[in-house]
């Protein structure tokens, strides 16, 4: 069961912290949408567009919650039920890069990105999604940089710390009549080393490394 919540723009958007959530990012078009629609096993759960940048905000969705949650948000009734004891939220975040904004509003979703790594103590996991046929991007790098630089000073004083793993998505689009289990898709030896070395430079070089296709699973 999985319901789309809510879209936060700042930290008082956000649903009650009362739960585990995993965080999705990357720049636009990099296949965020499609990979939350595949692991939740829905075909237009989050949005998916040819337009790069139509996710414009944190993007909240509940796994396992009550039965009956989306009619409570759709219709506002006030129905029964408990959510799951392993119920989480996914969180949908903002494409960088290719969207269509202003300068001030990316600024903006920098400036909750920031506040929502540093504060958000149910955070539980950040997958940073990469196309596995380029590599990291100067977009790519940044968001490397922020993870970094946050989650690391949170690492060293001890707090409580979100784990960082990347995620190389469209690796079918790197082989022919790519099929899920024969044939899944790869990545480049050349995209392997400089994410590599893009990882060490920016302090993340210990995030594990996932390779993945919506189209192949």
């Amino acid at each position: 069961r999985t319901v789309f919540v809510t879209g936060a723009v700042d930290m008082e958007g956000c649903p009650e912290a009362d739960r585990g959530e995993v965080a999705f990012i990357g720049r636009s078009n990099v296949g965020k949408s499609s990979l939350v629609n595949m692991l939740t096993n829905r075909k237009s759960l989050a949005f998916t567009s040819k337009t790069p940048g139509k996710t414009q905000q944190f993007n909240y969705f509940a796994v396992n919650d009550k039965p009956e949650l989306a009619r409570q948000i759709r219709y506002g009734d006030d129905v029964p039920g408990e959510k799951d004891r392993d119920s989480f939220y996914i969180v949908d975040l903002p494409g960088f890069g290719f969207a269509k904004v202003t300068q001030q509003l990316r600024q903006q979703w920098s400036d909750f990105m920031d506040e929502y790594l540093q504060e958000r103590e149910t955070l539980q996991a950040v997958f940073h999604l990469i196309d596995a046929r380029h590599g990291p991007t100067d977009e790519d790098i940044k968001i490397m940089q922020k993870v970094g630089t946050i989650l690391g000073a949170k690492q060293q004083a001890k707090e409580h710390c979100a784990k960082y793993i990347i995620i190389l998505t469209k690796a079918d689009k790197n082989v022919k009549n790519a099929k899920s289990q024969s044939n899944p898709g790869k990545v480049s030896n050349k995209v392997m080393e400089k994410l590599i070395v893009t990882m060490k430079e920016n302090r993340v070089g210990y995030a594990p490394i996932v390779l993945t296709s919506s189209e192949t699973r």
